[in-house]
């Protein structure tokens, strides 16, 4: 009961200290099994490990089946996972420890069948959020050859070429969702379609692909940077019908942090897959320079973080939010440490994970890492209808130890470990 006072306790003030009085939906144990402490520390999560592996075993012992990841009840095929596991895999990597593969291993294992379907996966849908995790399966069929996961592959290649499409060839974010691309959808579809591409594509095949993916991020950079700011708009109606779009210009009213974070994540990720020779490598590498040059000017002076709404750090209720701001860090250190931004920019990127560390980390009595104010979810239109307005994305749940900002914060940690 201690225990679990000090940690009602430590989340109560990190909650009242944001000046927010939002519900903050505290990490549940859904734990299978009793965590076991590591021997020689007497903690469940060594602290003297590097903060990547420190946070993979946390969110392993907060989530024993990586299928729970993202507070998931029961099986599911959906993208919060992925993003942990592809943090995974690097850790793996890394350290070489079986249990992380395991672990990677265990999402194929539940949620593909023998025969190549998916569970709750629904093709006819057009979800692109529903194409991230095949990343995960890239990997375990590079790794395991599994004629299961070929199958399951294919189906969700299948999914690109009926995906619903604006006038210029820009997909559409869901079925549900027409004529509209939001920054969500290049992450949740282009890194996996250049990867899908690069393993399995050839010659003409693999061109038109390549030029498909870099069609997306053109489509985004002409309809949703704002040319004042260079920041980027969550979404954009082609149609301009839908209540929350701008009747001339079509795009939403807001620069939500998480939105842009997810497209900076798109630009490096796709970057590995990208042919060296390919003349989008260029348009790309632009298009993470002055996205860059935008998120550092709204970056907060004192603690290095990003909010929630990221103009409008003054404003009542806005708040310095945990996946945004781990994204950012992860986009700009990979961008260093890959060439494509030069040396100057790690300043931003380490004032940034120092930002996270200090503030929005914190760790248990038995060495368990937590990720605090992590916006929950947000989107635009639907039932009931979001309006994007400042006061909708601010009021949004805020919870800890999201996959969204976990994740991020693995690779993050891992290119500042490299």
């Amino acid at each position: 009961m201690n225990f679990i006072n000090k940690n009602i306790k430590a989340y109560a003030v990190a909650i009242l200290g944001s000046g927010m009085f939002l519900a903050c939906a505290q990490t549940k144990s859904v734990a299978s099994k009793p965590a076991t402490e590591n021997s020689k520390s007497g903690k469940v999560v060594p602290t003297n490990l590097k903060w990547s592996e420190r946070m993979l075993l946390s969110e392993m012992n907060r989530f024993p089946e990586s299928w729970m990841l993202d507070f998931s009840k029961s099986p599911k095929w959906t993208y919060p996972s992925a993003i942990v596991l592809d943090g995974a895999e690097q850790v793996y990597a890394k350290t070489g420890k079986k249990e992380y593969y395991d672990y990677i291993s265990s999402f194929g294992e539940k949620l593909v069948k023998e025969d190549g379907s998916i569970l709750t996966y629904e093709l006819d849908k057009y979800n692109i959020d529903l194409l991230n995790s095949g990343n995960v399966l890239l990997y375990l069929y590079e790794k395991e050859k599994k004629e299961k996961y070929l199958k399951a592959l294919k189906m969700l290649r299948s999914q690109i070429d009926g995906q619903p499409r604006t006038s210029e060839g820009g997909f559409w974010h869901k079925k549900i969702y027409p004529s509209q691309m939001w920054l969500d959808g290049l992450y949740m579809g282009q890194p996996f379609y250049a990867h899908y591409t690069k393993d399995f594509a050839k010659g003409a095949d693999a061109t038109k692909a390549y030029n498909d993916v870099v069609l997306q991020f053109d489509l985004i950079q002409k309809h949703l940077v704002d040319k004042k700011t260079g920041l980027l708009y969550h979404a954009w109606d082609e149609s301009k019908e839908q209540a929350w779009a701008n009747k001339e210009t079509g795009v939403s009213p807001n620069f939500w942090g998480r939105a842009m974070g997810w497209y900076g994540m798109a630009m490096v990720d796709v970057l590995d897959y990208l042919p060296k020779d390919h003349p989008g490598r260029a348009k790309l590498i632009s298009y993470l320079k002055s996205y860059t040059d935008a998120i550092i000017k709204v970056q907060d002076k004192d603690n290095g973080l990003w909010y929630q709404v990221l103009d409008k750090a003054g404003e009542k209720g806005n708040y310095t939010e945990a996946t945004a701001s781990s994204m950012f860090v992860y986009t700009i250190i990979k961008s260093v440490n890959n060439g494509y931004l030069p040396k100057s920019y790690k300043a931003a990127a380490k004032k940034g994970y120092d930002g996270i560390i200090k503030n929005l980390i914190t760790v248990d009595e038995n060495g368990v890492v937590n990720l605090n104010k992590c916006c929950a979810v947000a989107g635009l239109g639907g039932k009931p209808y979001r309006d994007g307005s400042y006061e909708y994305y601010v009021n949004e749940e805020i919870r800890s130890n999201d996959a969204k900002g976990t994740g991020p914060f693995i690779l993050a940690s891992i290119e500042f470990e490299k």
